[in-house]
């Protein structure tokens, strides 16, 4: 029996689907988890994207949004409503819009790379792969 294959994490993030099968949605909500996978049923209780999206998305739409706030007063100089009037849909739109996709990219980022929250193992002294921690020392 041959097994699927895994999406890409990056295919799997933007169209906002199951990192595992890319068949199941990611979202209930605009920005809520689904509790799991309604295609494998994969829990998606690992994933905490955090602030990670929002920083993303803040750092993308400031740079977009001043630039071109900045050329157009520098050329044009228009009043300040004419900015307004212009400028808060453009935010809007480049920060809603990329933020759910940056979110999923992260949740499947981290199914793909496994990651989890640092922990501290005093209980054996191996890390993932069996080799022996030595605390630093080759």
């Amino acid at each position: 029996m041959a097994t699927a294959q895994r999406p890409s994490p990056i295919v799997a993030g933007l169209t906002c689907r199951c990192p595992r099968c890319g068949k199941g949605r990611l979202f209930n909500g605009f920005l809520t988890l689904a509790p799991k996978c309604e295609a494998c049923g994969l829990d998606f209780s690992f994933a905490d994207a955090g602030d990670g999206p929002a920083i993303f998305v803040i750092l993308f739409a400031g740079f977009v949004v001043v630039g071109l706030a900045l050329v157009v007063e520098l050329v044009y100089q228009p009043p300040l409503w004419l900015h307004a009037l212009l400028w808060a849909p453009l935010i809007l739109l480049v920060t809603l819009g990329p933020l759910r996709p940056f979110k999923g990219i992260l949740i499947a980022l981290q199914y793909h790379h496994d990651a989890a929250e640092g922990r501290v193992d005093h209980h054996g002294g191996q890390d993932r792969a069996g080799r022996v921690d030595r605390g630093g020392r080759p």
